[in-house]
């Protein structure tokens, strides 16, 4: 692993990311990227007045000011960080400073979603979860201590889920990560009998999966997953996206999402 992103808003949610992406880069000598999004709005930067550009350069200067004590921690002690500040829509910007630097990992801090937000509005953590390229680790909570130990993996054993899968090895392999594949077999939706379990998992193992898989039940995804991960003390829950956009997400959601924004646990999201 040699490099990390963590976009950052000064919140002290962005600060827990900082120190976890902290505890990675000391363990596999990787470099931060800290990134800070102004988020100014399309009219303001495309418009040439000099009102426009007085406020754009009051709005960097501040930014940069908030860095210096941001960063000013004892954990990033030998951490190798580059700081920066751009403007324009935060998961495209950075997935391609991901895509410019090889990014391994992103790393964001959330709050989770509040019943009050609107559904179209949304959060940063879950635009970048949908979008991204690179595998994001969601995280909530002021790591005490961090580790991967033991980490579980939703599939849905399907031939599409495949490449993530094969991603999640390969980064977790890299962070030393003990991964469990499991399958949630749910009441209602898609409920499948022992022997559809077996002949998917067979079928999962021949695209290039595996056929270590446990089978677990649950009346959600997410309830199944969190049971799990409490039965097996896991320190992470791994999931595969879909980047569903419009309607389609609309109406069926996104289970990646929705665990991002309610486990306690760290979440790691991987597109399909």
């Amino acid at each position: 692993m040699n490099n990390i992103i963590i976009p950052v808003d000064f919140s002290k949610y962005s600060e827990y990311a900082l120190e976890i992406g902290a505890m990675l880069a000391k363990k596999h000598n990787a470099t931060l990227h800290v990134l800070h999004m102004l988020e100014l709005s399309d009219s303001l930067i495309s418009h040439s007045d000099s009102d426009n550009k007085n406020e754009m350069m009051f709005l960097l200067a501040l930014s940069k000011k908030k860095f210096e004590p941001f960063l000013d921690k004892d954990y990033l002690e030998g951490v190798q960080v580059e700081a920066m500040i751009k403007h324009h829509k935060v998961y495209k910007e950075v997935d391609e400073l991901a895509r410019n630097v090889n990014a391994d990992l992103i790393i964001m801090g959330s709050h989770g979603l509040m019943a009050h937000e609107g559904v179209f509005a949304g959060s940063n953590a879950e635009k970048m979860v949908r979008n991204s390229n690179t595998p994001v680790l969601t995280v909530k909570s002021k790591p005490q201590s961090f580790n991967l130990n033991t980490v579980i993996f939703a599939t849905d054993l399907t031939e599409a889920s495949v490449a993530a899968y094969k991603k999640a090895v390969n980064i977790f392999s890299t962070l030393e990560s003990k991964l469990h594949a499991v399958y949630v077999n749910r009441p209602h939706t898609d409920f499948i009998s022992s022997k559809e379990f077996k002949e998917m998992t067979q079928q999962f193992a021949a695209f290039g999966g595996t056929d270590q898989v446990d089978f677990i039940s649950g009346y959600t995804v997410e309830d199944g997953l969190l049971q799990y991960a409490e039965e097996t003390q896991a320190d992470c829950i791994a999931i595969s996206t879909h980047a569903r956009k419009g309607l389609s997400h609309f109406f069926r959601g996104s289970i990646s999402e929705d665990l991002a924004n309610s486990s306690p646990l760290p979440v790691m999201s991987f597109k399909i």
